[in-house]
């Protein structure tokens, strides 16, 4: 299993994976003509992706879609609110609740808590490697823990620090209110929270996702989930920032 994460924030979302049979994106919220050289910056060629999974329907996980299947026709999982929400007129989409089996592919659907009609975050497993997304979600329900214990890797929301959004005079208190709450997003502390009790002996890498540009530093981020691992006394080191303007290396797991 490879995966590199094209972009995360709130401008557009999207994240490239490749297994042994199928080639992936997790939400297209750029237009097709950024995705298309981000990938290609990879070596990867666009018209190779077969499978795309759609976390929600706001437009920085779902903008690029109706172009990108135009041009290169992938099958696309969603759930039925999600495709409702976002006005999307699908030929034949595949409705993922729970879980899906691909060959050697499993897909699991985890149910997130966005501001929206409904919203995923996904795991995929193969061969013994598997990799968590998870974004844009005010906490992660306690159903799942077991589940998302001890993978490969976590493509992982950080999205603010608490102080700086609260102190942040660009942003309405009602604003605030919903970016903390249990529909809005997680902060630095809650995913560290929540990483420090995922990571495990096979995980190879975190990638903190989805940082706000003005509530957040790829260095506050970091620190918080340093920090709290060193609490819990989890020996882990290789947290990296998927960044808004360019596309991380390409990983194998």
């Amino acid at each position: 299993m490879k995966f590199c994460v094209l972009a995360s924030g709130s401008k557009g979302n999207s994240t490239y994976v490749e297994t042994e049979k199928h080639h992936i994106l997790i939400d297209v919220g750029m237009t097709c003509l950024q995705i298309e050289k981000r990938l290609e910056e990879r070596g990867i060629d666009p018209n190779i992706i077969d499978m795309v999974l759609i976390t929600h329907a706001h437009t920085d996980h779902v903008s690029g879609l109706p172009v990108f299947l135009k041009k290169h026709h992938p099958q696309v999982y969603i759930t039925e609110k999600i495709e409702k929400e976002a006005n999307l007129k699908l030929d034949h989409p595949i409705y993922i609740e729970k879980e899906i089996t691909l060959e050697n592919l499993k897909i699991y659907a985890i149910k997130t808590s966005h501001d929206t009609d409904d919203s995923n975050g996904y795991i995929l497993e193969e061969n013994g490697k598997s990799l968590v997304y998870v974004t844009d979600t005010g906490y992660v329900n306690e159903r799942y823990h077991k589940l998302l214990q001890n993978r490969s890797a976590y493509v992982f929301e950080s999205n603010h620090d608490v102080e700086r959004l609260m102190n942040n005079p660009h942003y309405p208190h009602q604003t605030k209110i919903r970016i903390l709450s249990d529909r809005g997003h997680l902060s630095n502390e809650d995913s560290a929270y929540y990483l420090s009790k995922f990571i495990g002996s096979n995980t190879k890498v975190v990638f903190l996702a989805h940082l706000s540009e003005e509530n957040n530093t790829p260095e506050l981020a970091k620190q918080s989930l340093m920090k709290e691992l060193e609490i819990h006394q989890v020996p882990f080191s290789n947290i990296q920032i998927a960044l808004q303007k360019e596309a991380t290396e390409l990983i194998t797991l």
